[in-house]
């Protein structure tokens, strides 16, 4: 399996076990969740497109791995992905270009 869709899997396995070890809390984070990414004012590939860039400022690889991969399935395209994460070097310094690899490695998975 791929680097990237094995973070996703695992990543998975951690929302599932949360999920049945802290039902009220991640029933909560989850109803939020999905209050936030719904259709509003900004569209879902603008949402991922924004999830993607702090997820490269955070530096979490997991967040890369899902946020590519949404945001290649909501229509955004491989220069709007990188684009985004650019903006997350721009305000996070060094440490998130060079997390831009992991997105470059996810857009090689699931692009």
């Amino acid at each position: 399996m791929s680097e990237m869709k094995e973070l996703l899997e695992d990543f998975m396995k951690t929302i599932k076990y949360a999920g049945s070890s802290n039902k009220e809390e991640m029933a909560a984070f989850h109803r939020f969740m999905e209050a936030v990414l719904k259709e509003n004012k900004l569209d879902t590939k603008t949402k991922e497109l924004i999830s993607l860039a702090i997820g490269v400022a955070r530096c979490c690889k997991y967040c890369i791995a899902l946020h590519v991969k949404n945001a290649l399935e909501a229509g955004a395209t491989k220069e709007e992905i990188m684009e985004a994460s650019m903006v997350a070097v721009l305000m996070a310094g060094g440490p998130a270009l060079a997390y831009t690899t992991e997105v470059i490695k996810a857009l090689e998975e699931f692009g």
